[in-house]
């Protein structure tokens, strides 16, 4: 079984869409969605090139994505109605796979990804003026 790393902004998101799917769809909806999500990132975690990942390299370097509805065969709840979110991550081994964000699929990726992102094209603009 390979191992996964989640970023700070990955663990937000998934607190955001457990909190969100348990407030539209009620407490069995959130457990059956936590299920989903942690097949997923198990899944991706043991075959990175596991079929169905997506290139993402034109956000950063060697990112991939992966929708969660290639999952749920996976979980060990109830299936999820309708997967709509996507797992961004990196494997470089022998590295854990790092899984960077958790996003909703209609979500613009690309204003996703902040500089701090290793290999990331997006650099952070200075703001910061000199004063002589």
């Amino acid at each position: 079984m390979g191992r996964y790393r989640l970023s700070e902004p990955a663990k937000a998101d998934i607190a955001s869409v457990l909190r969100t799917r348990e407030t539209m769809h009620g407490a069995e909806a959130r457990i059956r969605c936590r299920a989903l999500l942690t097949a997923a990132m198990r899944r991706v975690a043991a075959d990175p090139g596991c079929p169905s990942p997506a290139d993402r390299s034109d956000l950063s370097e060697n990112l991939r994505s992966f929708h969660i509805r290639h999952s749920r065969n996976e979980s060990r709840e109830a299936p999820v109605g309708d997967p709509v979110h996507v797992i961004y991550y990196r494997a470089v081994k022998p590295s854990p796979v790092e899984i960077f964000r958790v996003l909703h699929e209609r979500r613009e990726p690309s204003r996703q990804f902040p500089a701090w992102l290793p290999g990331s094209p997006f650099r952070p603009v200075c703001t910061r003026s000199r004063h002589s």
